[in-house]
């Protein structure tokens, strides 16, 4: 098969970002509360790097029709995919997040509380495997995960994840379309290549049953086998 002429994959990601703006605007229009948490973002200096509308939604819908209630985040930024993980809980249901910087982390536990959650999150500062280390050992288990952090660790957040798993857990990871890169790693170097490598690894995995969806950046999805179904 010949490879694409780069102009042919300009046009198929042009179509891609064109679905994509279709699904924000019909499926999931950003409300006042996700809007002020990106402008809360944006006054304090943090990167406009926030899942999309339809990414969040997506992550509201999975964490509410799985009925899981202890949720793991890898990475909270200024809170907006928070916002959407915590909006699919139940009033009993926990959130969990991880975060490097303690100013983002700040930031992230005000929009919570603010979204009416605050109650229903705790935050753990600092390099995220430390912090996965540390749950480790505290025996913590959870029903659904969320990785949108630091790309190159992205497999030793899966790693974590797997252990810290209840049978049938979720695990959902952002960005592992890398732009355009999936497919044709060398457009965007290292990281299409890590996104690459990450996504094989997902797929092939014996105690996983995953699926990659085109939305934002790219959503990698995965449900953690039973024992009896990895036999």
């Amino acid at each position: 098969m010949e490879p694409k002429h780069p102009h042919d994959r300009r046009e198929g990601w042009e179509l891609f970002r064109q679905l994509n703006r279709y699904m924000n605007e019909q499926f999931a229009p950003q409300d006042e509360v996700l809007a002020s948490i990106r402008r809360s973002m944006e006054e304090n200096g943090l990167p406009s790097i926030s899942v999309s509308p339809a990414t969040g939604k997506l992550l509201t819908m999975l964490v509410a029709i799985s009925g899981a209630k202890n949720v793991l985040e890898i990475g909270a930024l200024g809170g907006y995919s928070g916002v959407c993980l915590a909006r699919g809980l139940g009033p009993d249901g926990m959130l969990t997040s991880l975060e490097l910087v303690a100013d983002y982390a700040r930031l992230a536990k005000q929009n919570l509380e603010k979204a009416g959650f605050g109650g229903q999150v705790v935050y753990m500062v600092g390099p995220a495997l430390e912090s996965l280390e540390e749950l480790v050992a505290q025996g913590s288990r959870f029903d659904f995960f969320f990785i949108d952090a630091d790309k190159e660790n992205y497999v030793h957040y899966l790693d974590y994840c797997l252990r810290l798993a209840n049978p049938g857990a979720i695990i959902a990871a952002d960005n592992t379309m890398a732009g355009s890169g999936i497919g044709t790693p060398r457009a965007l170097g290292r990281r299409g290549e890590i996104m690459r490598q990450f996504n094989e690894t997902v797929a092939r995995h014996p105690a996983l049953d995953a699926l990659f969806l085109p939305i934002g950046d790219g959503v990698t999805v995965a449900r953690v086998k039973a024992a009896k179904e990895e036999r």
